[in-house]
């Protein structure tokens, strides 16, 4: 243990930013310092759980803050006092989780720049492609003090490090020709996020592959455009081209069961009892994780935030749950309301989203050798893990699996299956086949939750108090550069192009145009 662990600051107090600090508490060694919260509710609940659970005396100075630009304010403020010699100025704060709604990030990262702190920022990195460049230019001259990262958590998996070690190290199936992945997001968990949810609106939000699946295209460029090691001097396999297809195929009005007749709101609809979107169905009752399970976590706390001052009663909570449901606009209803909020009662075929339900894309990559011939004199061939190849991801609402991705993987002496549990290796070369059980550490994300958390915190940690540059703990804990992030990125506003176009994108002349040497 380190004798000053790291102190982070949580903003948004929301499900993202609970689940980062529950994981802050038990992986790793820094405590929970101070959080950012306007929601009165959500922020005294969050002091209580992870800062300060002592009741008979108030917080210390500088626990919470109703805006992040109050606690800017304040952290000014703060280091000019500790700068004068003022005795008992509040210790600040090592980290920043930046757990706002998407749209926010780029403003609050870039506002919290100069104050030089680590940031980890939830994903996405920004709506667009512009504000992740703007981003990238306000982080990059603290690149040589202070670790950066996003919340693409499916790297630090279990599972995923499993896979990749296997695919790049192992090369368990030889040198990768194809990959196929698939993330069936789950009926009612699309539309509790995508339909009545933050994320049910391109023009408020963004595009669905943004919001759900840039953890997939991630995951992609990991594998296949990465080198197999951060420390590596081998540059990465750029892309050659990405296209795209997808649309609102199911949650639109032309499907709406005939039964619902003019209804915009479960509680009033006649269908209700035999929808499988009824808000009361999801929400209210044991189907799934509603009320009458007990559960007070995701989804219940998005839709009851206060869920747990009810102590654990159901029949307490189920009024004010049912309240809450009940809520419906109409034609005289402002826009600016409707945008602003979620609706979970609304009829999931009367709502106003637009993002795709499913969505297709694919990349590819042309063979690019390596100069050297040394630098592929681990491999068979000329061109060993550079050569020619593709992948197809394939984002689908309507799956009873939830999130629980699935990958298969050919290679030229074999191939892989991945279901986010176990990785099975079938060697063409021995006609054998191995399967592995990566250690599951939690539910979240594979453990992936705690991974990123965990890593993030150590490298924080290596740089406060045992003298690591940054750009060591960055490699060799946070494992993906700025750039990574960054070009991750690109591809998803590639492939939207791509699909809004009906056209083919080629990647590099893409990234000279829009991004260029940034």
């Amino acid at each position: 243990m380190s004798a000053k662990p790291p102190r982070i600051l949580i903003i948004g107090a929301g499900s993202r930013g609970r689940v980062y600090g529950r994981c802050t508490i038990q992986s790793s060694n820094g405590v929970v310092a101070t959080v950012c919260e306007p929601d009165d509710y959500k922020r005294e609940e969050y002091v209580r759980t992870f800062i300060w659970s002592d009741c008979k005396r108030p917080p210390p100075e500088g626990s919470s803050f109703v805006d992040w630009r109050d606690f800017i304010e304040w952290e000014v403020r703060r280091r000019q006092r500790e700068a004068t010699g003022e005795k008992g100025v509040p210790e600040g704060v090592d980290a920043a989780f930046i757990c706002v709604r998407d749209e926010m990030h780029h403003d609050v990262v870039v506002a919290l720049a100069p104050l030089k702190l680590h940031i980890m920022c939830e994903k996405p990195l920004a709506t667009t492609l512009d504000d992740c460049v703007s981003i990238y230019r306000a982080i990059a001259p603290l690149q040589p003090t202070k670790v950066f990262s996003v919340g693409h958590v499916l790297r630090y998996s279990p599972h995923n490090i499993t896979l990749r070690k296997l695919l790049l190290e192992d090369r368990a199936i030889g040198e990768i020709l194809s990959v196929v992945h698939t993330e069936p997001v789950g009926f009612w968990h699309f539309a509790h996020s995508y339909v009545r949810g933050n994320w049910r609106k391109e023009s408020t939000t963004a595009p669905s592959l943004l919001t759900k699946s840039c953890h997939d295209i991630d995951i992609i460029l990991w594998l296949l455009c990465s080198p197999a090691r951060p420390d590596s001097d081998e540059p990465p396999h750029i892309p050659s081209e990405v296209a795209s297809t997808g649309s609102l195929q199911f949650f639109k009005k032309s499907r709406k069961p005939k039964a619902a007749g003019t209804a915009t709101n479960c509680l009033s609809c006649a269908a209700e009892p035999d929808c499988m979107y009824s808000s009361r169905r999801i929400y209210e009752s044991a189907r799934h994780q509603g009320l009458e399970t007990g559960n007070t976590r995701w989804p219940m706390s998005v839709v009851l935030p206060d869920i747990e001052s009810f102590g654990g009663s159901i029949e307490r909570a189920r009024p004010e749950l049912l309240r809450r449901l009940a809520e419906d606009y109409d034609a005289s209803t402002p826009q600016s309301e409707i945008d602003a909020r979620n609706w979970f009662g609304r009829c999931v075929f009367e709502s106003d989203n637009d993002v795709c339900d499913e969505q297709v894309v694919t990349i590819k990559w042309d063979e690019d050798p390596l100069p050297s011939a040394s630098a592929q004199n681990v491999y068979a061939d000329g061109v060993g893990n550079r050569g020619a190849k593709q992948a197809t991801f394939h984002m689908i609402a309507q799956t009873k699996r939830q999130c629980h991705r699935f990958t298969y993987v050919y290679g030229t002496t074999g191939e892989i299956y991945a279901d986010s549990r176990t990785i099975t290796v079938e060697d063409f070369k021995t006609g054998t086949q191995k399967t592995y059980h990566p250690k599951l550490e939690s539910l979240g994300h594979g453990g992936g939750d705690h991974g990123i958390t965990q890593q993030f915190i150590l490298a924080v940690d290596r740089v406060k108090n045992h003298g690591w540059a940054a750009p060591r703990a960055q490699r060799e804990f946070i494992g993906c550069s700025l750039e990574e992030i960054i070009r991750s990125h690109a591809m998803v506003f590639a492939a939207e192009e791509a699909r809004t176009g009906r056209k083919f994108v080629d990647w590099k002349s893409w990234w000279e145009e829009k991004v260029g040497a940034i």
